[in-house]
């Protein structure tokens, strides 16, 4: 592997992952294993009657070839006893080869359903969580708890579950078979078995902790990967490809590794079977020989002991595998409550008010706000946006801008004070009918892959092909999408790669204003626009805010002149307000903001 670079180590950051140390328990299990309630009186009942059916069958055929075949109709001379015997013995394996088609039919939609619910469940409430839980997790490690951690569970659902209930019922059908039998010959070469169940024992926590290792390393490699794809331009225009193949390697191998070592100690329970098998057998031919000199027993039960020793085993190894299944399942399914315990920090109140029809009017009452409890964001603001106002929020790279409007679409809730909307506190309000009547414009727009006209109508699901092609002429992407191979229909990769990053603003813009927002959030909105297209976005803004409450963030301070309020901000305080021509009279720090920036242009 080749040499990394310390440097190179810490520009990778896996969050929150590790390995999650808690006793193996059932009540978790259990709690998995509601996944099957849905289908408890249709699949999983018809499942396990042909389970019942397959190990009746199987208890039944090894007594009906030895004690009746080989002590009765052969030693008696009965052919025509004989002659039943083989024809019911072959009805009964037909009969348990229809019943297992079924039986892996069915279990195999019961397994597909279990997963398509979970992985549905685990998308739902992790698209329902709060900022701060993305701020503190890679995509690469979300992505790997829904769909790596909920795949490795289909074994166990698909097949682990009903046939642990087969092997169970079978287990238990030998042995009183065998006790009914020889009780004398079934204690001795059960002698092995006290033994096998110690050891194995002792590898029930390796094993289950060689599986954590290996989700941990999953995510690790996932984490990496994303970052990897996401950031390949940053990594080509620095030359990084060498140091960035070194640390992928380091990962890999750790991935690589972690699955051998689980493999291997996986690997140590079926020869533990075999060799259990083996002594076993031994002790039946070494003491089942002597029973039948001292005719004990006879041929036939000797030869019906046999087949079921034989069938013995087996359910122990897959009962081993089934418990193996289940200690994955364990590391995986500690992986997926640990998101689903995740509780959001912004929570709907037990009985939110629905606005109905928004006016705007946005108050902050002594907002307090940190990120992470240590730097405080923003530090006892008091601030009031009328119904309809245009605001801007100015101030250096740090001092809230984002912050505010952050609370404003209540992705984050203040640390203390309110922030109210027309009058309410915003904790009371419903989040959907409040978030249905507000759009924001980031300058890091995203776009999804799809169509472009799929893209604009994410802001309005139900907006017609016209009231589109409106809002875009509006704001002057109408002229660009008409140029593109298949106009509106242009299918675009994702985050819109062949499209220029002015052209992506403009289409965000285009999806915000086609959901016709009671507030529009623009937050360095027009950073990415050249100076021409501005004008152009300023020309349909004047229009398109009127009787809107609109809040805008902007660096540039010449896109913020027409505003009726301006909110000056500083390392969280609330500095000065007013409009521009006031705050310019003011010669305060918007004052010193413009001309700094007007000496620089001029500079250059």
């Amino acid at each position: 592997m080749s040499k990394v670079h310390p440097n190179v180590l810490k520009r990778f950051h896996y969050s929150q992952d590790q390995v999650i140390e808690k006793p193996f328990n059932w009540a978790q299990m259990t709690r998995l294993f509601q996944y099957l309630k849905p289908y408890s009186k249709s699949l999983l009942p018809l499942s396990a009657l042909m389970v019942i059916i397959t190990t009746a069958v199987r208890l039944t055929i090894p007594i009906l070839i030895g004690v009746y075949t080989l002590d009765k109709a052969i030693k008696n001379k009965d052919y025509n006893m004989l002659g039943w015997l083989v024809v019911i013995i072959a009805a009964l394996y037909l009969t348990s080869y229809i019943a297992n088609i079924f039986r892996i039919r069915w279990m195999n939609v019961l397994g597909q359903n279990v997963i398509y619910d979970m992985r549905k469940h685990l998308f739902t409430h992790v698209q329902g969580l709060s900022h701060r839980f993305f701020d503190q997790r890679s995509a690469g490690s979300i992505l790997v708890r829904i769909m790596n951690d909920i795949n490795s569970l289909q074994e166990l659902f698909t097949n682990g579950v009903i046939n642990s209930l087969m092997d169970s019922l079978l287990l238990l059908g030998i042995l009183v078979v065998l006790f009914s039998l020889s009780p004398t010959l079934t204690l001795a070469v059960m002698v092995m078995l006290p033994i096998m169940f110690f050891i194995s024992t002792n590898l029930r926590r390796k094993i289950r902790r060689a599986w954590q290792i290996v989700r941990l390393k999953q995510s690790k490699l996932n984490s990496h990967l994303n970052e990897s794809i996401q950031g390949i331009r940053v990594t080509q225009s620095f030359t990084q490809e060498e140091e960035n193949m070194a640390f992928f390697e380091g990962v890999n191998f750790e991935n690589f590794e972690s699955w051998r070592v689980a493999s291997q100690k996986n690997a140590i329970f079926r020869p533990l079977v075999d060799l259990t098998n083996a002594l076993g057998t031994a002790v039946l031919i070494w003491f089942g020989t002597h029973l039948i000199q001292n005719q004990s027993i006879t041929i036939g039960v000797f030869v019906s002991f046999a087949f079921y020793l034989g069938m013995f085993w087996d359910p122990i190894s897959r009962l081993g595998q089934v418990y193996n299944q289940l200690l994955m399942g364990m590391a995986s399914s500690e992986r997926i409550f640990e998101y689903l315990d995740e509780k959001p920090l912004v929570s709907e109140s037990e009985n939110p008010i629905d606005l109905g029809e928004m006016k705007g009017h946005i108050e902050f009452e002594k907002v307090v706000f940190s990120y992470d409890e240590k730097r405080i964001a923003l530090k006892g603001i008091n601030l009031e946006i009328n119904e309809g106002e245009t605001v801007a929020l100015v101030g250096h790279t740090g001092s809230g801008k984002t912050t505010i409007a952050n609370l404003i679409s209540r992705f984050y809730d203040p640390t203390s004070g309110n922030v109210k909307i027309d009058g309410i506190n915003i904790k009371d309000i419903s989040s959907r009918s409040y978030r249905e009547q507000i759009s924001i414009v980031l300058q890091d727009t995203f776009i999804f892959s799809g169509t472009i006209i799929e893209n604009i109508r994410f802001g309005k699901p139900d907006a017609t092909d016209e009231e589109i092609y409106r809002a875009a002429k509006s704001v002057g992407a109408h002229h660009f999408i008409e140029k593109l191979p298949n106009g509106y229909f242009t299918e675009v990769e994702e985050r819109g790669n062949i499209l220029s990053v002015g052209e992506r603003q403009l289409l965000s813009f285009t999806r915000a204003l086609l959901a016709n927002p009671r507030i529009l959030i623009l937050d360095e909105a027009t950073a990415s626009i050249d100076t021409e297209t501005e004008l152009q976005i300023q020309r349909a803004l004047r229009t398109l805010l009127k009787g809107r409450t609109a809040i805008i963030i902007a660096h540039r301070l010449s896109t913020i002149r027409d505003a009726e309020q301006i909110f000056v901000l500083d390392h969280g305080n609330l500095m000065e307000k007013g409009n521009h021509s006031e705050l310019m009279d003011a010669k305060g720090i918007y004052f010193h903001l413009v001309q700094a920036q007007f000496n620089l242009v001029k500079a250059v």
